[in-house]
């Protein structure tokens, strides 16, 4: 069974649970760069990140053998030496070296555009909480597994592979928050709320820093650390989505590419906007970030329509779980089915919320076809 769906309900609770403590502790506001307050909390965006998030998780289901597949074929092939999995520190060691590699794959995903094309999905929130760890990109998939194939050269089993990723993964969870302070020595040592503040900045002194999974150490060898400084930090991109659909949010960085090497003009200049760093685009460098100016991208959601989107939330969540559980059992034609259906769940909520005439129209179809669609999925 797919290890994701024992972790999904301990995400949702701790998501509510921080929102309640971010009511009850500070009434839901905390200082904005601008000199006034902003919300922890913000439905709409909430209510996105949780989109994207559920949409990652449909869409990881379909290349996951395929990757895990190439790593199994890789170990099989090029494995040097053969790891003891009945060692306690060996496995460990795993979750070390695999967090060594995580740091440069991470690292890439924000220094080269096609790959920060996937992983922007993970920043354009303007905000910083729990709710903002789940919104994973559904297409970093495409470069990611390529980086952790030296460790099936290295001789890591895949079960240990995939396990110490599963570990990374969860640990990078608790550190999406602004109600956890500085850490004192872990800051120095370990991946914290503190220095993952950072990260997730756009002011000019968080861009490229902080890159590491579990440790932080590989930001001090490397040369890509930065300390939290005093006073707000602006969340967000450069290159801001104004959007909550979770489709436009993993999408729209590549649009901008597109329209790039539409312009570019010769070999040179098309694979620069391809592969040249998001922050160095035509040799430019990245200008300087003035927070006081920052407009913020908000959705003003009436009660009636919270309520509707919120409980269309609850629905998509467990029928994502049931998709996550029934997926391997499914054949080919149902799983694909089934991933369009909730794609359109998680979109027209969305669209409702902007006010989109195609968020009506998406809503009413796709409950239109519920019915047919059940009884091939499930009959």
């Amino acid at each position: 069974m797919n290890p994701i769906l024992y972790a999904i309900p301990i995400f949702m609770a701790t998501v509510v649970l921080e929102a309640v403590l971010a009511w009850r502790l500070r009434g839901n506001r905390t200082a904005d760069a601008a000199g006034g307050t902003r919300a922890i909390y913000e439905f709409a965006d909430s209510v996105g990140s949780l989109q994207i998030g559920l949409l990652s998780r449909i869409a990881a289901a379909f290349p996951r053998l395929l990757t895990v597949g190439l790593y199994i074929l890789a170990y099989q092939q090029f494995a040097v030496v053969e790891w003891d999995k009945s060692n306690p520190l060996v496995w460990v060691a795993a979750v070390v070296v695999y967090d060594f590699f995580y740091y440069w794959k991470h690292r890439a995903n924000h220094e080269v555009r096609i790959m920060w094309a996937g992983h922007v999905t993970h920043h354009n929130s303007e905000h910083f909480n729990l709710s903002t760890a789940l919104r994973q990109s559904s297409t970093t998939f495409v470069f990611d597994w390529m980086f952790y194939l030296p460790m099936a050269v290295m001789g890591v089993p895949p079960e240990m592979w995939v396990t110490a990723a599963l570990i990374d993964l969860l640990y990078q969870y608790w550190t999406h928050t602004e109600l956890i302070g500085r850490l004192g020595w872990f800051d120095r040592v370990f991946v914290s709320p503190s220095n993952h503040r950072v990260h997730h900045g756009q002011d000019d002194y968080c861009i490229d820093r902080n890159y590491g999974g579990i440790l932080v150490v590989w930001d001090r060898l490397f040369g890509t650390f930065a300390d939290e400084r005093d006073g707000p930090i602006t969340y967000g991109v450069r290159t801001p989505l104004r959007s909550v659909n979770p489709l436009w949010g993993n999408l729209h960085y590549y649009t901008v590419i597109w329209r790039d090497l539409r312009a570019a003009r010769g070999l040179a200049a098309k694979l620069e906007a391809l592969f040249a760093p998001p922050s160095g685009w035509q040799g430019e460098g990245l200008a300087g970030f003035d927070a006081a100016a920052f407009q913020r991208h908000e959705v003003s959601v009436s009660p009636g329509l919270a309520r509707y989107v919120g409980a269309q939330l609850v629905v998509s969540l467990l029928l994502a779980c049931t998709f996550l559980y029934l997926f391997p059992r499914w054949d080919a034609w149902q799983g694909v089915l089934a991933a369009v259906w909730m794609v359109a769940a998680l979109a027209a909520p969305a669209g409702l919320m902007e006010g989109r005439r195609w968020g009506r129209w998406l809503e009413a179809t796709r409950w239109i076809v519920a019915l047919p669609v059940a009884w091939l999925l499930f009959l």
